[in-house]
């Protein structure tokens, strides 16, 4: 075997050996949905915030999981209630605060709102498993997949696929 310098090109073997010898992960930010722990990729991800509730203008003859409109740095965006739009009962507590994640595809920005904003994973990619069978049939396009973690299963969402639920379709 020779020696290869750094101006010669090297062949696509060793350039697949080399990048199988770093860890190939994605950061995710994990939230929970009432009792339902779920992700999105950062790069799917503006920004994670707090925010009144007072600060929702809500909209009339809506979809029940359209919460309103905030303005947020001086654009407005529509604010979605995620646990509604994907079909899974949560009860809020009775709060003045929502949780939200500022959820930003190409040039559309939404926001979710989500019972708990619970930090950053690394996952690499074979950790993404199919939905198991007792996931819901209607949670299925919006999955990435999930993922087993001390027992329980985190919902991979796919912002692109949130945005195509029939609910936005108004918008």
């Amino acid at each position: 075997m020779s020696n290869l310098s750094l101006a010669q090109p090297q062949p696509a073997g060793a350039a697949l050996a080399t990048q199988s010898l770093a860890p190939f992960t994605h950061s995710y930010l994990r939230f929970s949905l009432g009792h339902q722990p779920a992700m999105l990729p950062t790069r799917q991800v503006q920004e994670a915030i707090a925010t009144p509730a007072a600060s929702i203008t809500p909209m009339p003859n809506m979809p029940p999981a359209l919460l309103g409109l905030i303005n947020r740095r001086s654009r407005v965006l529509w604010v979605v209630d995620l646990a509604l739009l994907l079909g899974l009962s949560t009860a809020y507590p009775n709060s003045q605060q929502y949780n939200l994640v500022l959820l930003q595809v190409g040039t559309v920005t939404l926001g979710l709102r989500v019972s708990q904003i619970d930090g950053i994973l690394s996952l690499s990619p074979q950790q993404l498993q199919p939905a198991p069978t007792h996931v819901s049939p209607g949670l299925v396009p919006f999955l990435r997949g999930c993922v087993l973690q001390q027992g329980e299963v985190l919902l991979g969402l796919d912002g692109e696929a949130l945005l195509r639920a029939p609910a936005l379709q108004a918008l």
